[in-house]
């Protein structure tokens, strides 16, 4: 299991809304919706949206073992 709930408190924490986080990396409407699901997305999604955010992987999502 994966969550997400890491970067929805860093969006918040930097003033920004999901439809920014969506505009910035240029992922698609899919993309979020996994997100918002907590289900898998691509490595190169999460490289943008670190890429986008200045952070590491770990400080947007964890793995729930």
């Amino acid at each position: 299991m994966i969550s997400y709930n890491k970067l929805w408190k860093k969006l918040i924490d930097l003033g920004m809304k999901k439809q920014d986080l969506k505009d910035t990396t240029g992922i698609g409407s899919t993309t979020m919706s996994k997100l918002n699901s907590n289900q898998p997305v691509s490595m190169s999604v999460m490289i943008k949206i670190c890429v986008a955010l200045k952070c590491n992987i770990g400080d947007v999502m964890d793995v729930i073992l």
